[in-house]
């Protein structure tokens, strides 16, 4: 098990650090139609800052901040919005995320339209990859173990329960 050994510099560090760590995401996120960066990397960044946290202090301090249900809602729902807003483009008669004919839906001209459309899609994206590189790290760190087991474990590299059973 990674045993968590109170640590007041990296405790502070990553206190100050998560927050500035998910509103960079966040920027990543929003102006990645524009700039580098989008929705696959903001989620990524905002995925990290959730790993620094399991790092920091335990990976039951960090699941008591984003549940399995709660990631799973985020993870559909990002899916959700990515392929709504596609659909919702083949519905107005243009091809899937054709963004332009949103602008019959929304008040604003074809440019104002791509340019939301985007911005939509970048947000769904975001939310489904940080959602998913968050549920690729508790169950390996967990080891497979999910909420609501009697034997749920924290976060362990391992080495000492594998001698202790042995």
């Amino acid at each position: 098990m990674i045993n968590r050994y109170e640590n007041v510099v990296i405790e502070t560090v990553s206190r100050l650090l998560v927050p500035a760590l998910q509103l960079f995401g966040l920027y990543v996120i929003a102006h990645g139609h524009g700039s580098p960066g989008g929705g696959f990397q903001g989620g990524c960044i905002l995925a990290a800052s959730f790993i620094l946290m399991v790092i920091a202090y335990d990976i039951r301090v960090a699941k008591s901040h984003m549940s399995e249900n709660l990631n799973t809602i985020l993870c559909c729902l990002g899916v959700f919005i990515y392929g709504g807003i596609g659909l919702l483009c083949v519905i107005l008669g243009g091809n899937f995320l054709d963004y332009s004919v949103l602008h019959k839906i929304l008040p604003v001209d074809p440019v104002k339209a791509r340019y939301m459309g985007i911005l939509g899609v970048e947000i769904g994206v975001g939310m489904a990859v940080m959602a998913v590189m968050i549920s690729i790290f508790l169950n390996i760190a967990s080891r497979g173990e999910h909420e609501g087991h009697e034997n749920s474990v924290s976060v362990s590299a391992g080495v000492s329960d594998r001698r202790n059973n042995e």
